[in-house]
């Protein structure tokens, strides 16, 4: 597994020298630090460590975020979606999965990580008040990997100690890591989710390049739902074909044998789909191959998803095992269609609200 070992060099604005992020990552005294001054700088930083051939993955800057903290998981057009809001906190991640939008969405240099990330938290409020089940999910996992870089940034236990006082809050971090160690101890851990993006052994080894092996992932879920924390497992992308399928339903098996069923709160489902930027990135990319290899057809939000049935199929297999373990945690589609969610639940949400509403509901009823 890739670790911050991994990182050759640290690039950070002179101004922000004091800064406690930038202290706890220069006090590792391991990493080059390369001081910058303003935009400019950073660019002309950017360039040199290009010309000495460090990698983009190889690199870490810290800066100030200065966009929207807090928004709403864009979802997909037309799709049925759980209304996650997301928390920046960086940009980039220390691993390299192959199927990862990331790879083609962003197309700047380095792992970002935000120094201020840990006081994001006071702008929760207004999450918290527009759910009527005064109920808000947060999450730090969308660009980036939520706990890849935390035992030096800090950021996650602030955030713990922080939304612990916040009954209402649900705050997940999503890893492909086993880096948890440094959050056990934490005393007061409120209803923070520690979650786990889940893949079979196979996946793992094709596509998912740096990440912990699943023996780890599932070792570290372990430790943490022992620790007194909630656990979220997330089974996406689910990388078809068929004969795969009984390979899901063991990795199910081993998920839940893993923690105390009682204390996993949601588990998402996800098929493997794409944008048409990523069958283009997918040409060059010889860790790509296979990815798109399978019948697949373009959906009205312009991604690229395995046929209907055979999404079904997965999916209620899936879910059936799942209730085998237990009927504690929430189940849910990640982008799917309001057809495919009825065939395979029985319900009908008309909108992202209705399901957003659905979810909120469980929760408060089942884990608040």
């Amino acid at each position: 597994m890739r670790t911050i070992d991994d990182i050759k060099a640290l690039l950070y604005d002179r101004v922000d020298r004091r800064n406690d992020v930038v202290g706890r990552f220069l006090s590792r005294g391991t990493i080059r630090a390369v001081e910058y001054d303003g935009e400019d700088g950073l660019a002309a930083a950017i360039g040199e460590m290009k010309r000495e051939g460090v990698a983009s993955k190889e690199a870490v800057i810290l800066k100030r975020f200065m966009g929207r903290i807090f928004q709403k998981c864009p979802g997909s057009p037309g799709m049925i979606c759980c209304n996650y809001r997301l928390m920046n906190i960086g940009f980039n991640c220390l691993y390299d999965c192959a199927y990862c939008f990331l790879n083609y969405y962003l197309n700047s240099y380095g792992i970002v990580q935000f120094i201020d990330a840990d006081h994001s938290l006071r702008r929760v409020d207004s999450c918290l008040s527009a759910d009527p089940d005064g109920v808000c999910r947060i999450g730090t996992g969308e660009y980036t990997d939520s706990l890849m870089l935390d035992e030096v940034t800090g950021i996650g236990a602030a955030l713990i100690t922080e939304a612990a006082g916040m009954p209402g809050l649900f705050l997940e971090f999503k890893t492909k890591s086993d880096n948890v160690g440094h959050l056990l101890d934490i005393n007061e851990k409120g209803n923070t989710v520690l979650a786990w993006t889940i893949s079979t052994p196979r996946t793992i080894s094709l596509y998912e390049s740096g990440t912990a092996s699943l023996e780890r992932r599932l070792a570290a879920a372990s430790a943490a739902c022992g620790a007194g924390y909630l656990i979220a497992f997330h089974f996406d992308p689910i990388i078809l074909p068929e004969e795969r399928a009984g390979e899901y339903l063991d990795l199910v098996d081993r998920a839940f044998a893993a923690v105390d069923p009682e204390r996993v709160a949601w588990v998402s489902l996800g098929c493997f789909r794409y944008s048409p930027g990523f069958r283009d990135f997918a040409r060059g990319a010889p860790s790509c191959r296979g990815l798109t290899s399978a019948e697949m057809f373009q959906s009205g939000d312009g991604k690229y998803r395995y046929l209907r049935p055979h999404r079904i199929a997965a999916y209620s297999s899936l879910l059936e095992r799942i209730r085998f373990h237990s009927t504690r945690p929430f189940v849910y589609l990640c982008m799917e269609t309001e057809s495919v969610w009825r065939e395979v639940f029985g319900v009908w949400y008309r909108d992202s609200d209705e399901l957003e509403r659905a979810f909120s509901a469980h929760l408060r009823t089942h884990f608040i």
